[in-house]
């Protein structure tokens, strides 16, 4: 699919921010609370970040296109991930883990076609997918283990 070989700072802080990811999922599906710290709380509020940084992402690709005159629609798409984020963390527990799931999976999608449009390099398609994945999976235990 997508190749090249993924920059090794990029490598090791992307995997490095799924640590919060895991450590908060385990903390919550294990009723432990460090500190008086809500775990759950604390995933939608770290997800809610994330998902919002990945969409300012997508704002810093369009920048030096065209000397930042893109589409609308792509400057829009860029900020949906932040207002979605925000949102999550207005709505009950569970409904907004769900909310950033979709999240994560819609903009992972939007990546992907930058990466086809030959907008991002493609080795940011293959630590997306990878990095996706496995917060899609720990937000999805989340939300299994208290159904």
């Amino acid at each position: 699919m997508f190749t090249d070989t993924i920059p090794r700072p990029a490598l090791l802080l992307g995997w490095a921010g799924v640590i919060p990811f895991a450590l908060l999922t385990a903390a919550s599906v294990l009723d432990i609370q460090p500190w008086s710290l809500d775990p759950t709380m604390a995933l939608r509020a770290y997800g809610a970040c994330i998902l919002s940084f990945m969409g300012g992402a997508q704002w810093g690709v369009l920048l030096p296109r065209e000397g930042g005159h893109a589409p609308f629609l792509r400057y829009l798409l860029s900020v949906l991930p932040a207002l979605l984020a925000f949102l999550c963390l207005l709505i009950p527990s569970t409904a907004g883990l769900i909310g950033l799931i979709v999240g994560f999976l819609a903009l992972l999608a939007y990546d992907l076609s930058t990466v086809r449009q030959g907008l991002a390099p493609r080795w940011y398609a293959s630590l997306r997918v990878h990095l996706t994945l496995a917060v899609v999976a720990l937000l999805g235990i989340r939300v299994l283990a208290r159904l």
